[in-house]
């Protein structure tokens, strides 16, 4: 007797495409789509992989992507589609419009970072010249940004200025950085917030993403890291703590980073405090500098749990970057009592 063919083959019940009449693809099909995608993302985005190339930091990666991405650029700068492309997805941006000033490369702005400043009041405190602190000021708005370092720093501090009266607006831009302006131009961000919210406080915790290479005063790159990086850092901070002072209106509170696990991600992160600390120094009266390091590592010696209230506790999360709920709680009160020593609330 012959045996019974079973009425399917494999457990996926694959020949349904057959017994239904539905052609199914094949590899070579496959193929041919991706090369498809590869031939319209090169005559559209071209300039775009060679511009990622550039604000790579040196490596393979960099190499690659410049390898592929300068001729794509060439194509594409050839053709009219760039533009077209550009103008048909924009919708699709969830971003605010950046076309202000304030740019780190604008005119303006690298005039000013060419000439030297005299020394203003601001840059002392009270505290500096033996007198009396200022009389507290009411705190109204509170703007709480920065990279994914400010969370949840911004819902901590909101969950205990909101019921005091206080109008906390939270605004983290998550993967970007201060040394790349591909997502976020940070000098345009922080005057479009300024325009916007014109806010008694600002909390600014980023930097963990930092270390791409900038252009130096020649325009030629400079990479992270050395004194050349931490100097074209410092002077966009700078400007940014200007935007954010209001003319000494506002009062700027900068976290700096708390010592990272990776060793190449420790050496940016002493260039990056070393550069908010230098940044500060014009602006010292309306300028606080929170830091980071002592509290949670101390001598800059990586440490996933401290003793907070007598108990062993973790205060970071498991990339070995961010501060956790209960090391985010531990930032929010230094915070706080900062923001009381020129605040009332």
């Amino acid at each position: 007797m012959t045996p019974t063919r079973p009425e399917h083959r494999d457990d996926n019940l694959m020949e349904r495409f057959e017994r239904a009449g539905v052609r199914r693809s094949r590899a070579r099909d496959a193929i041919l789509a991706v090369a498809i995608g590869c031939l319209v993302l090169v005559i559209c985005a071209g300039a775009s992989i060679r511009k990622a190339g550039e604000t790579t930091p040196a490596g393979i990666q960099r190499t690659l992507l410049l390898a592929v991405g300068r001729p794509a650029a060439w194509i594409s700068n050839q053709l009219p589609l760039h533009s077209a492309a550009h103008t048909f997805t924009a919708w699709l941006s969830p971003d605010v419009s950046l076309n202000g000033p304030g740019g780190f490369t604008s005119a303006p702005v690298a005039a000013a970072a060419a000439t030297i400043p005299p020394v203003t009041a601001d840059a002392f405190t009270p505290g500096d010249l033996g007198l009396p602190a200022a009389p507290r000021r009411q705190l109204h708005t509170l703007l709480v940004t920065g990279d994914s370092m400010s969370q949840p720093l911004d819902q901590d501090l909101a969950q205990t200025l909101d019921p005091a009266g206080v109008k906390v607006t939270r605004d983290p831009h998550i993967g970007t950085g201060i040394s790349n302006t591909v997502l976020v131009d940070w000098g345009k961000l922080s005057t479009h917030q300024v325009q916007q919210l014109h806010p008694d406080a600002v909390v600014v915790f980023i930097g963990a993403n930092d270390g791409y290479s900038m252009p130096g005063p020649d325009g030629k790159p400079v990479n992270c890291c050395g004194v050349a990086w931490a100097t074209i850092y410092a002077n966009r901070v700078r400007g940014m703590m200007n935007t954010y002072r209001q003319g000494g209106a506002a009062h700027v509170y900068w976290l700096t980073l708390p010592t990272p696990r990776e060793a190449l991600r420790q050496e940016i992160a002493v260039e990056v405090n070393a550069a908010i600390k230098v940044a500060s120094q014009p602006w010292r009266d309306q300028i606080t500098v929170i830091d980071m390091v002592p509290v949670f590592t101390p001598g800059n010696r990586y440490r996933d749990s401290m003793t907070i209230g007598g108990t062993p506790t973790i205060v970071r999360q498991s990339d070995g970057i961010h501060l956790n709920d209960a090391g985010s709680a531990l930032a929010a009160k230094l915070v706080l009592a900062a923001i009381d020593q020129n605040f009332r609330r």
